[in-house]
């Protein structure tokens, strides 16, 4: 059993910066991808980012590119987002996941892989 806990979020003014953590549970986190998602109200939850367990291969949506900063330490346990130039239509409640493989298939991505813990979110807000 994997237990996520994301922390960080808040309200913050458009062009702003937030740091998202997430902080995990298990002896084998290293050995994860994990992703952060967000799903903002009457939308899909969507992939923002996601890290393989070296931190040596990232993915971002091409709306966060250039703003957002996935990073993992797997000796804390923990991976964080980097959020910088928050827009308005970044507000959303924003999810961290864990799938249970080192890296993405060959073949695959990061958006069809099958994360199988999920954190129970933080609230991100930006003011215009």
């Amino acid at each position: 059993q994997v237990q996520l806990v994301e922390s960080g979020g808040g309200l913050v003014q458009a062009g702003g910066s937030l740091r998202l953590s997430c902080a995990a549970s298990g002896h084998t986190f290293s050995s994860y991808v994990m992703g952060w998602f967000r799903q903002a109200p009457g939308k899909e939850r969507d992939l923002v980012a996601a890290i393989n367990w070296t931190g040596g291969s990232t993915y971002y949506a091409d709306s966060v590119k250039g703003r957002f900063t996935i990073s993992r330490d797997n000796a804390e346990n923990t991976v964080y987002l980097r959020m910088n130039s928050l827009k308005p239509e970044d507000t959303a409640v924003y999810y961290c996941a864990a799938a249970l493989i080192p890296d993405v298939p060959a073949g695959s991505d990061y958006a069809r892989v099958d994360y199988d813990y999920w954190g129970q979110g933080t609230q991100v807000t930006v003011s215009s």
